[in-house]
């Protein structure tokens, strides 16, 4: 799957598409910096390369693979959510980071749960799971608000990381998870609204 074929996703506030060339500074920037500590990082100019060409390619060696978000009033870029799988990874993976200037909005949580959407009714996906260091609480707090619960039965990466495994499609059918996750984004879509405490993304 070229770019060119990646699907593009809308939400009230985002577009979804493929990793392009020209979105590479914003990648390495942040993959360069300390907020990539629970994804490998920092990371060099050759590692965070490497890095962004696997992005590209995941798509199409899998099929499947990371979107780049962009701030539809915009475009310019927020950070990145999809799907994750490469080679040791035992299950699909639903991954995201959001660059270090833009968290605190709700973007990771409206980008995520849109692109589980997406891999639920497009790709036949009937689950996920999210790796996360136990040290990365803000991710750790993102994934239980899209309804994921520890997994302490799954297999790990390397032993170092928790599994968060998503709720089936038919669990968000048959619950409110779903309807609480959109009330949540909506509070975020709200110029008015003014989160108080940690930076949640």
């Amino acid at each position: 799957m070229s770019t060119t074929d990646i699907p593009v996703i809308e939400t009230q506030r985002l577009i979804l598409r493929g990793p392009e060339p020209e979105d590479y500074p914003d990648f390495k920037a942040t993959f360069s910096s300390y907020r990539s500590r629970f994804m490998g990082g920092p990371l060099n100019k050759y590692e965070a390369w490497m890095l962004y060409a696997a992005e590209i390619g995941h798509w199409r060696i899998r099929g499947f693979g990371m979107w780049m978000i962009h701030d539809k009033a915009t475009d310019e870029t927020l950070g990145m959510a999809g799907g994750w799988q490469p080679a040791g990874w035992p299950e699909r993976e639903i991954a995201w980071i959001i660059w270090p200037d833009k968290a605190g909005h709700g973007y990771a949580l409206e980008a995520t749960h849109a692109t589980r959407k997406y891999f639920y009714k497009h790709c036949g996906w009937e689950g996920a799971v999210s790796y996360i260091d136990p040290k990365n609480l803000d991710s750790i707090r993102l994934a239980e608000r899209l309804g994921a619960k520890k997994d302490p039965l799954a297999q790990t990466i390397d032993g170092n990381d928790a599994v968060y495994r998503h709720p089936s499609p038919e669990k968000m059918r048959s619950s409110q998870i779903a309807d609480g996750i959109e009330l949540e984004i909506s509070h975020y879509c709200d110029p008015l609204f003014k989160p108080k405490g940690w930076a949640i993304d």
